[in-house]
């Protein structure tokens, strides 16, 4: 079922919908524009509002589809359980395809952020058949980043090794200032002060306190279960056409040949780094959509 509850804020055009995702979970998404579908997936420790700088442009050739995942934003939260298995990319990614086929889309391009790029790996790997074009933004593969941990990354990503702890550490310590761990997170991801302008951070603020437990659930699972499904699937390429893009003043191109990584991973791959650090879509919006818009748009038939 869903329902329409509009308007989207901070996303003028768009309309809140709510929609089955898998295991009884619903999927909260801002929906607007015309054309062939396009699913944005947003990272930690935002929401769909992180999309809300570039998804008009979008919007004016794509039905977007941005939504948030499940744990975050507006969308359900169930318990991890002891495996994580709630919380693998797998069943993340299995959430957006049945929400993507409830409002009619079997077929789609697909552009993630952070851990909504982990999801969407996972997707391109699982639902080949349903992904035709992927943007990967600032990510290199989650086994590739764990198996070359050293110092500098564990120091400046510590959060992957903090929301791994046993419940109910991280989860209680993050929980006695919500706003000030994540005032902190942004400021740590940013290399442009303002990007993330204070009605945004007060939208993921107001989703923050009720998500903690999910997130430190999806950083969990990204260490246990999430390296098993890639262990499995070492020898499998991701079909689709990739772009990866990242931030040339951030973490992941400082310690990764980022397109290096996803040939690994990819049989057809390009990119680039854009001047910002983690987050592009907030920091440099006007270079991301002039790198994702070519790419997006190749195979698409003219009017």
């Amino acid at each position: 079922m869903i329902v329409d509850r509009s308007p989207a804020p901070l996303m003028p055009g768009f309309t809140l919908v709510n929609v089955a995702g898998t295991q009884g979970v619903t999927i909260r998404a801002a929906v607007g524009g015309e054309g062939p579908p396009l699913l944005l997936l947003h990272g930690h420790p935002q929401t769909h509002v992180t999309w809300r700088k570039v998804a008009p442009a979008l919007a004016k050739r794509y039905r977007v589809v941005a939504a948030d995942l499940r744990g975050y934003g507006d969308s359900g939260k169930p318990p991890g359980g002891g495996d994580h298995a709630a919380y693998s990319k797998r069943t993340m990614a299995a959430d957006l395809v049945a929400a993507m086929r409830a409002l009619g889309h079997e077929r789609f391009r697909l552009v993630g952020h952070d851990r909504g790029g982990r999801v969407a790996h996972r997707m391109a790997l699982d639902h080949p058949t349903r992904i035709e074009r992927l943007a990967l933004l600032d990510i290199a593969p989650t086994a590739t980043m764990y198996a070359r941990t050293n110092k500098e990354f564990a120091t400046r990503y510590f959060w992957w090794f903090f929301l791994i702890q046993p419940e109910p550490l991280p989860e209680r310590m993050i929980g006695g200032d919500p706003a000030f761990f994540l005032r902190s997170h942004l400021a740590a991801q940013t290399k442009t002060p303002g990007a993330t302008e204070e009605a945004a951070f007060a939208e993921y603020l107001r989703c923050y306190p009720s998500s903690i437990h999910a997130i430190c659930e999806d950083y969990r699972a990204a260490a246990t279960i999430d390296l098993a499904h890639d262990a499995e699937d070492v020898d499998r390429r991701i079909a689709a056409p990739l772009l990866a893009l990242w931030g040339g003043r951030g973490t992941v191109g400082a310690l990764y040949d980022v397109l290096a990584t996803w040939r690994e991973k990819a049989a057809d791959v390009t990119g680039e780094a854009l001047d910002c650090g983690h987050l592009l879509q907030e920091e440099a919006p006007e270079a991301l959509l002039r790198a994702l818009l070519p790419f997006l748009d190749a195979g698409l038939r003219a009017p």
